[in-house]
């Protein structure tokens, strides 16, 4: 493919997929990990022919043309202050964490001045296949010669490269990554909170809730650093967690004290701020990002039949909203540099306030019906605890939380990533498909 060398520093899920991938485009790895899984990776990649494997960061940063930090983003000051330092003269360096900030801090202090600085971010998770997916690519501290050789570099990804500034990235990932990782984080602590797998009620299976249930357990069986580091060391995430946290709260409130008009009123004022117009089919120029074909495919329990449905209030999604009204956030201003679970997210969500029947039902349900009370109110405990772990700053308060979840969901991870997966998969083929028809 070319005489440049990618070094990879960090050979978690992200740097294994990124090893592959490249090596297999054609690419030499350089890459490495912490010293004790020196032999193991050895071993995982012996038959790679294109990937040689370094006891250490300092062979790999001396020998490498583009050198790739995916470590954890609390990690990656003492990392690159270990391994900087060697880094070849005129290389170019980037890293592959969720949050810039202190990934170029790190970069700016530790890092030899002739060395260039282009930085990446893909927006899935290491389970998702590339193509089309977004990439961002950061052009920090660096000619155009070199951001061109990084975009070459990665095109074997097949992503879509979307360039934009460490600070941007950090706005718009807040925008569309920290509050929904907070919201499906908040659903699965109240589920444990309760004694309960959803997916064995039927109150929690078909439709809207297949998309809940498969996020939850998808986020929970994934590692704790990767959200953490989003949502702590992300400047813009704090604010939108506690504006979560808020908008759960006092929505929780209204349907509690059977405020019906004045929550009427405010999820009425929230869904025309961010989806405009209601017209059934199309709004600001967006069709629905799911139809009901594909929102009932994928659940891991028995869905009833419709006359057993039990409805639901859905405060999880009346807050999400209300949140980007509050902070004025339109979420499909960021559409381009979105991830599978967002859009997920930003399509059950539209599924609801764009469907007046369903709405209105949601409302009724909010003030007359308790069936779901016992849950709200352990998910409106989820979400303020969440927040305030987060503004504290907190990560082993956000491990040991996040690990105990974790633990109780366990025994059905297996089969719901392999029907997550398939969910992802399946919705957005669907999307390209219909926007292939679209232009047509």
């Amino acid at each position: 493919m070319g005489d440049a060398v990618v070094g990879l520093i960090g050979m978690g899920d992200m740097g294994k997929m990124y090893a592959r991938r490249l090596s297999e485009a054609g690419w030499r790895v350089h890459a490495c990990d912490l010293p004790d899984k020196y032999d193991s990776l050895v071993e995982e990649f012996k038959d790679s022919e294109n990937v040689t494997v370094f006891k250490n960061g300092h062979h790999v940063s001396r020998s490498s043309d583009y050198i790739i930090y995916s470590v954890e983003a609390k990690n990656i000051d003492a990392v690159v202050a270990a391994y900087g330092p060697s880094t070849k003269m005129g290389a170019i360096v980037g890293g592959q964490t969720s949050c810039k900030a202190p990934e170029m801090a790190a970069f700016e202090k530790h890092l030899p001045t002739d060395v260039e600085i282009v930085s990446c971010h893909s927006l899935h998770g290491p389970g998702v296949n590339p193509k089309g997916q977004p990439l961002v690519l950061i052009q920090h501290r660096a000619s155009d010669a070199s951001y061109n050789l990084v975009s070459k570099i990665l095109s074997c990804f097949e992503s879509k490269h979307v360039k934009l500034t460490a600070e941007a990235h950090d706005r718009i990932t807040a925008d569309t990554q920290a509050v929904t990782h907070a919201a499906f984080l908040s659903m699965g602590t109240a589920w444990a909170a309760n004694n309960q797998f959803p997916w064995e009620m039927p109150r929690y299976v078909g439709g809207i809730e297949n998309v809940k249930i498969n996020i939850t357990l998808r986020i929970y069986a994934n590692k704790w650093h990767v959200y953490a580091g989003l949502a702590i060391l992300n400047p813009a995430a704090k604010r939108q967690i506690k504006q979560y946290a808020e908008s759960v709260t006092e929505l929780f409130k209204l349907m509690l004290g059977g405020h019906k008009e004045e929550l009427r009123e405010r999820i009425e004022s929230a869904r025309k701020a961010v989806f405009g117009n209601m017209d059934g089919n199309s709004n600001n120029g967006h069709e629905l990002l799911l139809q009901d074909d594909l929102l009932d495919q994928f659940s891991l329990g028995e869905k009833p039949a419709a006359s057993e449905r039990v409805k639901n209030n859905h405060l999880s999604l009346l807050a999400m909203v209300d949140c980007w009204w509050k902070l004025g956030i339109v979420p499909y201003d960021h559409m381009i540099c979105s991830t599978p679970l967002f859009r997920l997210w930003l399509g059950i969500t539209e599924y609801l306030f764009r469907n007046p029947e369903l709405l209105e039902e949601v409302i009724d349900t909010a003030i007359n019906d308790n069936t779901f009370r016992r849950d709200d109110l352990e998910f409106t405990f989820a979400a303020r605890d969440w927040s305030e772990r987060v503004s504290f700053g907190n990560m082993e308060g956000y491990r040991s939380k996040f690990e105990k979840i974790q633990a109780y969901f366990a025994p059905r991870f297996p089969e719901a990533t392999r029907v997550g997966n398939e969910m992802i998969k399946t919705i957005e083929e669907s999307l390209r498909q219909r926007k292939g028809d679209a232009g047509n």
